[in-house]
């Protein structure tokens, strides 16, 4: 499994899946929507299947001595260290986006704690969907995409239609309280997050093993 992990790093990864998880640096930027973060790591974990497929990676890691779970197993968990990078490497920059600009964002929700909740409830649709979508032929990078944002564009209308009503305004505060208030969405959000990413990886192999390369 080591090994199968080093190939997918090294050979599997296509660069944007590094170049993406620096991303995260978004949430210093003042006046910015922070859900286009959410954008890049989900294109980013499909331009590398895109680019998997391109180069019959599929095809060559079933050669491989190891099983078909293994492989679902390890690109899951190639595409969840990039996304769980790209959140604690944004942490330092909300934190010191809160000291330089405390007028707040204009067009979007704040990188606070309802934000990164909803970042992992986001990923964890994503995931659930895009591998069960993906693995069900093993080569429609294209399609699985467009069916797994769905749920990502729903998480992010609904993160920033709360921020914005009265009764739900808190989600958008960076003070003490509102940060107290908002710790159920991060703990929903984690929850989630762990909970969907082992059901991705045994709806992916389950539907891995009946495709015939």
């Amino acid at each position: 499994m080591k090994a199968l992990l080093c190939k997918e790093l090294r050979l599997a990864a296509h660069p944007t899946l590094f170049l993406f998880t620096a991303f995260g640096a978004l949430v210093l930027v003042p006046d910015y929507p922070y859900s286009a973060v959410f954008l890049f790591g989900c294109l980013a974990c499909m331009i590398t299947f895109q680019y998997g497929r391109e180069t019959n990676d599929v095809l060559f890691s079933a050669l491989l001595p190891v099983t078909r779970g293994q492989i679902v197993a390890a690109r899951l968990f190639t595409v969840c260290a990039m996304q769980l990078c790209q959140l604690v490497l944004s942490l330092p920059f909300a934190f010191l986006r809160v000291r330089l600009f405390p007028q707040g964002n204009a067009v979007g929700i704040e990188a606070n704690a309802a934000f990164y909740g909803c970042m992992l409830l986001a990923y964890a649709l994503f995931n659930l969907v895009y591998f069960a979508e993906f693995y069900r032929a093993a080569y429609r990078a294209g399609a699985a995409f467009f069916k797994a944002f769905l749920p990502v564009l729903v998480v992010i209308a609904a993160m920033e239609t709360c921020a914005h009503l009265p009764a739900t305004a808190f989600m958008d505060g960076v003070s003490a309280d509102a940060l107290v208030r908002q710790l159920p969405v991060t703990a929903a959000g984690l929850a989630a997050y762990l909970a969907c990413n082992p059901l991705a990886w045994a709806i992916g192999t389950k539907r891995f093993r009946r495709v015939d390369l």
